[in-house]
This record gives structure tokens, sequence and C-alpha cells, in this order.
């Protein structure tokens, strides 16, 4: 970040935003706003706790869960909606009306079909993240360099070998772009999957501590969830970043 011609790191921001919230909340103009130094003591009390842990290995292991599904289903068939037009004209229309229409309406459909519990967490998660990665690698096979497809036939490269050597590699950037706006909309799903199909996890203490209008305790577990979606997600751009260079011109 540029700033009267001179460069400041981007968590400045960060800094600039804890002293208003810090004056705010000492200023009392909102009870469910208290100062961020309260908040960060708050959070320094519960993360070490048994009942954090628990929550936060449910969380994970529903995030994991239904990311490693998201990945399994989504890169082969936006692979396929790229490289067999037809696929593509059937699945296309749904695929883009599910990346814009709100997941969380399906929630009470998801509970009739499959009950209250984990696995609706993660097919919550599964179906936040899916569609996102299948269109971003639809794009990503599409916009492959046919010249690098025509040189590897000319050079004997099997149709296996044009697939994992040359059009993955070429359309790397934009799935693992896909993947990390999965990522994001995958920490929604469990978020929005734990608070309403099943108290369970994060959202069990999202309820209770609203509930009891713990509100330090609250926004120290939401400062968290910010935290984890934001590693993950700067952990697959550093990815991103790195395999650049294959998508050549692009």
């Amino acid at each position: 970040m540029i700033l009267f011609g001179k460069r400041i790191p981007i968590l400045f921001s960060l800094v600039i935003w804890f002293v208003i919230w810090e004056i705010a909340g000492r200023a009392k103009l909102s009870s469910i706003v208290p100062p961020v130094s309260a908040v960060i003591a708050a959070g320094i009390t519960i993360i070490p706790t048994a009942k954090f842990s628990a929550a936060a290995l449910i969380s994970l292991r529903s995030f994991a869960l239904g990311m490693a599904l998201a990945l399994l289903v989504g890169i082969p068939i936006g692979v396929l909606m790229a490289r067999v037009a037809s696929l593509g004209k059937i699945l296309g229309l749904w695929v883009n009306i599910f990346v814009s229409a709100p997941i969380s309406a399906l929630v009470p459909i998801l509970m009739a079909l499959i009950g209250i519990g984990e696995n609706t967490v993660v097919v919550t998660v599964f179906l936040f993240a899916v569609f996102v990665i299948i269109l971003d690698t639809q794009v990503g096979m599409r916009q492959a360099d046919r010249s690098l497809v025509e040189m590897a036939r000319c050079f004997g490269a099997t149709r296996q070998q044009i697939y994992t050597k040359v059009l993955f590699l070429s359309a790397l950037p934009e799935i693992l772009a896909g993947v990390r706006l999965g990522v994001i909309r995958g920490v929604k799903g469990v978020v929005i999957g734990q608070l309403l199909i099943a108290i369970i996890g994060v959202g069990e203490l999202f309820e209770l501590y609203s509930q009891h209008f713990l509100m330090e305790e609250f926004w120290a577990l939401v400062i968290i969830v910010f935290t984890f979606a934001f590693a993950v997600s700067e952990a697959v751009a550093y990815l991103e970043r790195r395999v650049e260079y294959y998508a050549g011109s692009r």
C-alpha cells in the first residue's frame, strides 16, 4: 500500500481499524461492541480451553471433508465441461445459477434429506465450494494455449499426456483461483451449516456466546474464524503465484 509516496505494510490498515474499534468500544457507543483489547484478551482466554479445541476439531473436520469432496468432484467436472461441448452446454446454466444463488436457501431441504448432524454440514461446505471450482476449472481449460496442444501432438504425446502435462498445467493458475474462492465460500458454509443445521462446533460457540451476551468472546471467535479463512486463502494464493508461469501470456 502506497500512502503519501511511501510504501506502508497492508497490515497498517488493520491497525487503523483496531484503533477506531478500541475508541468506539471505550466510548460505549454500543453494548455489542466491546473494546478490541477486551476482545483480544477473551480470545487468548478461550483458545486454550478444551471446549474450543473440541469445537475447532469438529469444524475443521467438516470443512476438510467438504472441501475434499468439492475438489474431487469439481475439478473433473470442470475439465469435462471444457472438453465436451455438449456437457458444457447442459451443465453450464446450472453451474452459473448455483454460483450466484444463495446456497443457504437450500438448508431446509438438506435437513429434510440428510437429517441434522455433521454430514449435513459437510454437504453444505461442498455445495458452497464446488460450483466456483467447476467454473474456474472450465475457464482455465478453455483458455489453455492450443499451440501447446498441437506441439504435443506433433511430438507424439498421448491423450493422457496432453491432459496431464499440457492442459492441466496450463489451466492450473485458474484452477487454484477457483480453489481459493472455494475455500472462502467453504468457511462460510461450515459456519452457516453449524449455526442453522446442527448446533455443533464453532456454530455451537457462536450460539452460546450470543445467547449469554458474551460479546468479547463472540467477537474473539469472529476474528479467529476470519483469520483462519484469510490464512487458508493466502496459502492457496501463494501456490497460485508460484504456478503463474504455466499460464504464459495470460
